[in-house]
């Protein structure tokens, strides 16, 4: 697997530290964690949202 560094502060990373201990897992392992739950947050906002007058349409499609 390539990697690659990303720049913290010196605070976040001790958290970033700790929060991998607690899950049992590593720093790089809990970053791909939070970016994943960050991604289904995202996702999830979206499916909340109310549908546009476009997707409205499809949906009311009379299919035949």
């Amino acid at each position: 697997m390539q990697s690659t560094s990303v720049r913290i502060d010196g605070t976040t990373h001790k958290e970033l530290k700790k929060l991998a201990a607690s899950l049992g897992t590593t720093v790089g392992d809990t970053v791909a964690i939070a970016v994943r739950r960050m991604r289904q947050d995202e996702i999830g906002a979206d499916l909340r949202a109310d549908p546009s007058e476009a997707e409205v349409g499809w949906l009311d499609a009379d299919l035949g």
